[in-house]
């Protein structure tokens, strides 16, 4: 008797066992997801991110709890979802810093420890100041600031923003004093409180601040003018050809279940053509830019070189 069991109950625990994993495989998720933000509330990842979230309402049986954990322009925040269980329970919201921060030698992360979900948007930079300002032309605001001692806010060290500033003095030959911030969000208030002459974060972010005539953008870093600021030149129309911004997308550590990625993809998927989000993002005058995963993917690739390469010009790597 004892020899039979021993031969068959293992095999009867097995096939009663089995059964029950593959269903606990298949119910992903089975509990509600953290949506890191790796910003401080109220800046363009942030306001993304909870407009993602309620539309995933239809398209995901568990809810999405969006977490915002900012600091070192975002390395926080990316560090807490690598370094957390990689079970497709913590997405994060990747920009454009996570291109910028490694190729500066602030942090060892890199988008090679992401598997991307899909890109939902892109917006250029622009040179931004108060409304009252006396300077209503990106050439009136560089001649100034070749005379002075200029204070520009930024996202932080190493974001995307600073590149944007930086990259203006590398063409313009001016020099500002960069003062970095834990965010857009920040770095708008303080110009708002007249502590800083100019920010060089996204239009979007600062679109609320110029339709209520309480801040001015001169100049936008893209290729041609954009939805919201069509009184706004391009840097490229008064030659200074700088073509920068950022984009946000989705993520989940390296290493992540294939099943959870994939349902993650399909369910993003759907969730990008929710109108309500669209409508988010009109709201705010932020561009919708989907990608799926592969793209999104080799958008990370390509950009990663493109900044590597910038930042070696600017001379700007910390070690």
């Amino acid at each position: 008797m004892k020899t039979f069991l021993s031969r068959f109950l293992p095999v009867v625990l097995c096939a009663l066992v089995a059964p029950t994993l593959a269903l606990a495989q298949a119910a992903y998720p089975s509990k509600p997801i953290e949506l890191i933000v790796p910003y401080p509330a109220g800046g363009g990842t942030d306001v993304l991110a909870r407009a993602f979230a309620l539309a995933s309402a239809q398209h995901l049986p568990q809810s999405l709890v969006v977490v915002n954990k900012p600091g070192a322009s975002g390395a926080i925040g990316w560090s807490d979802v690598i370094n957390g269980k990689h079970d497709g329970y913590k997405v994060v919201v990747l920009a454009t810093d996570l291109m910028t921060q490694p190729n500066m030698g602030l942090t060892k992360i890199t988008y090679e420890d992401f598997t991307p979900i899909a890109r939902l948007n892109y917006d250029p930079a622009a040179i931004t100041v108060r409304a009252d300002a006396p300077w209503n032309t990106v050439e009136e605001f560089i001649a100034a600031a070749k005379k002075g001692d200029f204070r520009v806010g930024n996202g932080g060290n190493g974001s995307t923003w600073h590149l944007a500033a930086a990259a203006v003095e590398d063409k313009t030959g001016v020099k500002f004093n960069h003062i970095p911030f834990a965010g857009a969000a920040p770095a708008a208030l303080s110009l708002l409180g007249g502590h800083i002459e100019a920010i060089t974060v996204s239009a979007a972010e600062v679109y609320t601040y110029v339709a209520a005539g309480k801040l001015k953008s001169l100049g936008v870093m893209s290729e041609q003018r954009i939805k919201g600021f069509e009184n706004v030149p391009t840097l490229k129309e008064r030659n200074i050809d700088i073509s920068i911004g950022t984009w946000r997308g989705l993520a989940v550590a390296k290493g992540t279940p294939p099943e959870a990625v994939s349902s993650l993809r399909t369910a993003t998927a759907k969730i990008a053509n929710e109108q309500s989000l669209r409508d988010a993002l009109d709201k705010q005058n932020m561009g919708y830019a989907y990608a799926d995963g592969d793209a999104f993917g080799a958008v990370m690739a390509k950009d990663h070189a493109f900044y590597r390469d910038l930042i070696a010009k600017l001379g700007l790597k910390t070690q």
